[in-house]
This record gives C-alpha cells, sequence and structure tokens, in this order.
C-alpha cells in the first residue's frame, strides 16, 4: 500500500523532557460530559494499572456499549519498570484529551517516556493493522563524503535492524535491543518491539516495512526510528535503552569492505527469556573472534592483505578529498555557518507523519525546487518577509507554486516553519492558503505554497489607483471568506488554532479575488478546555494586537477577532489603522471610526469609491460588527460564529458598541511589525491614554 508523508512536526528537546507526539484520528468528536467521556475517564483510572502489573507492561480493554464504546491499548518499552509505566500511561491519557481534545480516536506517543497508548471508538484491536505511524529522522547526518563508506554503513545498519527484528519477533515479550560495534564507525545502538499479543510472524511482518523507510528517509542520519501502534523501531549512535544490550553485533575486521562484499559479523543470540533483559551479559568478544580467525583456511590468507591495505588506501583517499575541501572553503564561509547555527533554535529531529489515505502533501528534493524557481533567481522573487524570501517557481507539471525559503540567520523563522508546516498541512479550507509540501536538505528549509496571483488584500485596497478595482460586492466576498475561515480555525477544524497575525498582508487573493489567510508562524494550538493562554514574549503586528494580548501577554479566539475587527475597518475605510490620522487630530483608524459613530456620521468612513455601491444601513450594519470586534474587554467582544451570523442575517439585533480599544492612540507606520517584549506595566506599551510608539520594530 503506497505510504503518502505527512509532516507532523520539528523540534528538539533535552533528553529529559518528553515530548509529545500524538496523532489524532478522524472517527468523530465526543461531547462534554458525556457517556463516552465518563467512559475514557474510567479507562484512563484502569488501564495504566492493568499495564503495569503486567509481565509484559502490555494491556487492552474495552468499556461501555455502542456507539460509546472505546476499544484501547497500552504499552511500556521493555527496559521500563512498572511504576515509570504506570505514571506514563497515566500522563498519556491527559495529553491524549489535550492534543485531541474531544476526538475519539488519539494515540500518543513520546520522545523519551517509556510508553504508548491509543484508544478509539474504531475496534482496531480485531486486527494488527500498524495504524498511525510517526517516522521520526534526525536532522544530523554522519560525515560520509566518500561513497564506499555510505554504502557501508547502509549495510551496517540493514544487517543490525535484520538481527534485531529477528531476535525481537523470536523472544516472548517482543521486544530487543541491540548493539553493533565497528571499526571506523560509530556504535550503533538499536531498539525494536512489538505488541505481546502478536505472533512471530505478524511481528516480522509489521517490522518488515520500517527496512524501507529507514533506506528511505534515515540514509546517513544519525539516529531515527518508526512508531506505530503495534511495532516500533529505534536506532541510534548513543545508548538510549536501560541496561546492557539483549544482542551484540561484533565486526572482525579493521575495515568494512563495499556493500557488494560479505562483512564477517558475529551475532550474540539474547540470554533465555527467564533472564531479564537488562541483566544480560556482554558477549564474549575476544573468543569469538578468536574462533573465527582460527577458522579460515590458508586459501583465504590474501584476505586479510585486502583488509589491511583497503584502509591505507581509504586513508590517503580520505585526506586529498579533505585537502580539495578545504581550500575550497573559506573562513567566511565557515563564520556564517556558526553564526547561523548560534542563532538556530534546539531543533534537531524531523518527525513526519505517514498516512495511508489520500493526500496532496509532498516532500520535494531541493532540487526539484531549485529547477522550479531557476536558482531562486531575482526574476522569480515575489517579495522579502520576516520569514525570508517568497519566489515563484513552476513544477514539471505546469503547476505554479510560490517558495517561502528560510533565511539561515532566522531563528524565530525555524519556529514559524515548524508552525507552518504542522499546522497547515492538516488545514483544508476554501479560505485557508493551501501548503503544497516542503523541502528540508542541508541548510535548506522551504515552504512550497499554491501560487495565488493576485497578491495580497493590502496591496489593493491602500492603493489609491488599484482600490477601485475591489468594488463593495467583491469586499463583502472577501469580508465573508476571511470570517469563514477563521470560524473555521477556531471551531471547525480537527485542531482549534489561534492565528495570532491576522492583517491584510496575511490575505492572499487568488485568481477569482478570493481571500485565503495565510502565514500560521505565529499560530497557537488552543484546546477546546482552555478559554486563554498566556506567552512572556509577544509577537504580531502593531495595530492588529489586542490591548490584552500586546500589554500581558494573553491570548485567546478574542484576539483574532479583535484582529479582524481592525482589518474590516480597514477594508471599509481603504486605510491603514497604523500611521492613521485624521485632520491632525493623530487619531487611529479606531478612534476616528468611533468618533464617527458618535456623531452619527460613520458613512463618512467609506472609501470613496464603494460610496455609490453599498446603502447606507449595510454600511452603518458593517461598521457596528467591527465596532464590536474591537472592543477593549474580550468578553464585550463576538466570537467569529456570532460574528458570521451577524454578517449574515440582516435580521440579528446588533448591540451598540463601546468605545473601541486604543481609541486614543496612535500608532506609527514604521512600528507596524515587531516583537514587543513582555512587560508587567501595561502603559509600556499600550494604554487607553494618549501613546505613541516609537520603538524601532523587530521585524518577522
Amino acid at each position: 500500500m503506497a505510504m503518502v508523508i505527512l509532516p507532523l512536526l520539528l523540534l528538539r528537546v533535552p533528553l529529559t523532557a518528553a515530548q509529545t507526539w500524538p496523532s489524532c484520528g478522524e472517527s468523530g468528536d465526543y461531547k462534554s460530559n458525556s457517556t463516552y467521556e465518563a467512559n475514557l475517564r474510567l479507562l484512563s483510572s484502569t488501564l495504566p494499572k492493568k499495564a503495569a502489573s503486567n509481565t509484559t507492561l502490555f494491556a487492552t480493554d474495552t468499556v461501555g456499549n455502542v456507539p460509546n464504546v472505546i476499544f484501547a491499548l497500552a504499552l511500556c518499552r521493555g527496559d521500563s519498570n512498572s511504576s515509570a509505566c504506570e505514571g506514563c500511561l497515566v500522563n498519556a491519557f491527559q495529553d491524549g484529551q489535550e492534543h485531541c481534545a474531544n476526538n475519539m480516536d488519539a494515540t500518543v506517543y513520546y520522545d523519551n517516556n517509556p510508553c504508548m497508548l491509543r484508544f478509539s471508538n474504531q475496534n482496531f484491536l480485531a486486527t494488527t493493522a500498524n495504524d498511525h505511524m510517526l517516522v521520526i529522522v534526525s536532522i544530523e547526518s554522519l560525515m560520509m563524503n566518500i561513497p564506499t563508506r555510505a554504502d557501508s554503513f547502509k549495510l551496517l545498519l540493514f544487517t543490525l535492524l535484520n538481527s534485531t527484528a529477528q531476535s525481537a519477533a523470536n523472544s516472548s515479550r517482543r521486544f530487543t535491543t541491540s548493539r553493533l560495534d565497528v571499526n571506523s564507525f560509530p556504535t550503533l545502538y538499536c531498539l525494536m518491539q512489538c505488541t505481546p499479543d502478536l505472533t512471530a510472524d505478524d511481528c516480522t511482518a509489521c517490522l518488515q516495512p520500517y527496512f524501507q523507510y529507514t533506506v528511505k528517509y534515515m540514509d546517513g542520519k544519525k539516529g531515527g526510528r518508526v512508531l506505530g501502534t503495534r511495532c516500533s523501531m529505534r536506532y541510534e549512535i548513543f545508548p538510549f535503552f536501560q541496561g546492557d544490550p539483549m544482542l551484540r553485533i561484533i565486526n572482525l575486521v579493521s575495515e568494512v569492505p563495499a556493500i557488494n562484499n560479505t562483512v564477517p559479523l558475529i551475532t550474540v543470540n539474547p540470554p533465555p527469556q527467564s533472564q531479564s533483559p537488562v541483566a544480560a551479559a556482554p558477549p564474549p568478544e575476544a573468543q569469538a573472534t578468536t574462533q573465527e580467525i582460527h577458522g579460515r583456511n590458508s586459501r583465504q590468507r590474501p584476505l586479510w592483505i585486502i583488509a589491511v591495505a583497503a584502509p591505507l588506501l581509504s586513508i590517503f583517499l580520505c585526506v586529498i578529498c579533505f585537502v580539495v575541501w578545504m581550500r575550497r572553503r573559506r573562513k567566511g564561509t565557515e563564520i556564517l555557518h556558526d553564526q547561523a547555527a548560534m542563532n538556530r533554535p534546539d531543533e534537531d529531529a524531523l518527525v513526519w507523519r505517514l498516512e495511508e489515505k489520500s493526500s496532496e502533501f509532498t516532500l520535494f528534493d531541493l532540487s526539484e525546487v531549485l529547477r522550479a524557481t531557476h536558482n531562486f533567481s531575482k526574476e522569480n522573487l515575489l517579495g522579502q518577509g520576516g520569514f525570508g524570501p517568497v519566489y515563484k517557481g513552476r513544477l514539471p507539471d505546469g503547476t505554479e507554486i510560490a517558495v517561502k525559503r528560510l533565511a539561515s540567520h532566522s531563528g524565530q523563522g525555524f519556529t514559524e516553519f515548524k508552525n507552518e508546516v504542522e499546522l497547515i498541512a492538516k488545514l483544508q479550507h476554501n479560505n485557508l492558503v493551501k501548503l503544497i509540501g516542503c523541502c528540508i536538505e542541508g541548510e535548506e528549509k522551504l515552504l512550497v505554497y499554491e501560487y495565488l496571483p493576485n497578491k495580497s488584500l493590502d496591496f489593493f485596497i491602500f492603493d489609491v489607483n488599484r482600490t477601485t478595482l475591489v468594488g463593495w460586492n467583491k469586499r463583502c466576498v472577501i469580508i465573508e471568506g476571511i470570517a469563514q475561515g477563521l470560524l473555521y480555525l477556531h471551531k471547525h477544524s480537527r485542531l482549534r488554532i489561534i492565528h495570532r497575525d491576522l492583517k491584510a498582508s496575511n490575505i492572499l487573493l487568488d485568481q477569482d479575488m478570493n481571500p485565503k489567510i495565510s502565514d500560521f508562524g505565529l499560530a497557537k494550538i488552543f484546546s477546546s478546555n482552555d478559554t486563554q493562554g498566556s506567552t512572556k514574549k509577544v509577537v504580531g503586528t502593531y495595530g492588529y494586537m489586542a490591548p490584552e494580548y500586546a500589554s500581558e501577554g494573553i491570548y485567546s479566539i478574542k484576539s483574532d477577532v479583535f484582529s479582524f475587527g481592525v482589518l474590516l475597518l480597514e477594508i471599509l475605510s481603504g486605510k491603514r489603522n497604523s500611521g492613521f490620522h485624521q485632520h491632525d487630530d493623530f487619531l487611529n483608524l479606531l478612534g476616528y471610526s468611533w468618533h464617527l459613530w458618535e456623531g452619527g456620521r460613520c458613512l463618512e468612513l467609506l472609501e470613496t469609491s464603494i460610496v455609490e455601491e453599498i446603502h447606507a444601513a449595510e454600511a452603518s450594519r458593517y461598521i457596528n460588527i467591527a465596532l464590536m470586534c474591537v472592543q477593549e474587554r474580550a468578553d464585550n467582544r463576538p466570537t467569529m460564529s456570532t460574528v458570521v451570523a451577524m454578517l449574515n442575517n440582516e435580521n440579528f439585533i446588533l448591540p451598540e458598541p463601546k468605545h473601541p480599544a486604543y481609541f486614543n492612540l496612535r500608532v506609527s507606520k514604521e512600528d507596524e511589525s515587531g516583537s514587543v517584549p513582555y512587560s508587567n506595566n501595561a502603559d509600556t506599551i499600550c494604554s487607553n491614554n494618549d501613546l505613541t510608539i516609537t520603538e524601532e520594530p523587530d521585524g518577522r
């Protein structure tokens, strides 16, 4: 069955941390305080103890009746202990409900915690299907500049995986740890495990595809793992499991020959199952080596000569390659590389989610993107942002694309890259920009989007000549589309998402001028059980930030509602909120709109080109909605569900708005975009008093 790659997450965590890798299903949602939720609570109180008390650290259970039945599977790593297993599974139930809020089907994996959990309303226990697979690949590569060494490493890794898989499948616990010692190569460590209820053949069949994934995704990498609900695999160049390895594989020559030759290796079988896997004694390496050497006859004697000459020749070739490489690589390049490494956030693992279903997401090779953009030529440059430059490209099938290229010095950009890949690939809506794929190769990190020919909303509404191209009917379509896109993010998507940077330049327009929300670099996943979140580092765009977010770092879905209100006023007036002034009063757009509303002159706010197209009552209604969205207190702002209802229903009775936030605040255009440091003193950033922001922008 063809496997399709969908990027899930990019991150790096300390070894002591427990990074959660959730995988949410699509079998439906349950309601709060429902029978399903009650069954889930019951299951979370019994299954961890059941698994921890089992010698295999494994358990399955079924609770409830259709349609509220729950099937669950819990498995802890074979090198774990009972108390760690129970604690991990208790956390897994909590994390599953948090990251897959109200989802009936959730799977939870961890980076360093020793367990995995799946619960679902579908009877997955009746099959051996290895669902919700994740492939985690180390970004760091081994130095394999010589092709023969790269081929040898592949052979060694395949040998390690094959031996470990056989051992795991044939053990009663379906679990094995292993170690491979090879001269001139890093020591390799491996762990494989199947659920103990699988037969040996089922375990082998489950692990078999992992060899292909290793070759395809982990070529030359320092480590990687494949996680599934029925079996898992991990290898590293450092010991990551508890205790001594249950299986040792030992190399007998000083160098590994080319891949088309046979590698003399000794496999030390695992101890009997009655023994504790962590107490397995190291294998008698010296004895095994001596037996192998004495077993050779005189006709094999030339082999040791080759074994001695081959490494000497390899060393000589390495020296030549190194000298040539050093001459081409100058000091300035090295300094730039070091600076980029310092500025990068601590991310060194790439996690891919594999789904056995249709998906249009593509993992591009760098060569494909280079051809599509003519090597990132100036002629293909569309613009420049805080993330980095954006280029137009064309794929071989004629599809036009827009490629965001992460600036090598951008630490914040890497975080935004992670957010884009994690979020947009899971979102599908007509009013959200479509992420076609991505590329991560060496220092290059690229996002590939659908190309939208009409640029962004600000290109039209803030230009005195182009604004006439967007009449009132088209503006209504744009307003409605933006509202629907936000409603999807807040309520109807698989993830509850707060955008945090909604603005005119992040509304892209397709060939029919339909709006698509873009730039999810600052977006936050929001639990349905939470009402708000907070951060000490406030990032976004001045003029669009809700007051509670700008001053206290508090964000919620009402933060996006505030940004939508500002954007709605900009669409109606054709004026930017930032840097706005009228009649030398130095009021921002919010204050000016409120001034006109109070004076009963709200129609004066409208952009001149649409005045003749819009009825006075309709204009007043849209301005009323906008002012409701930019209320100072978040509690006084409507949700996007209410906003959509107000936009679509002329009979909806609108409440009278109070004065908006910042109604006496002037924001200069030079400070439109930036990052605001957290402060406990709200007046240092914004207040209802007269204030001018004069800080230099950080840019995004």
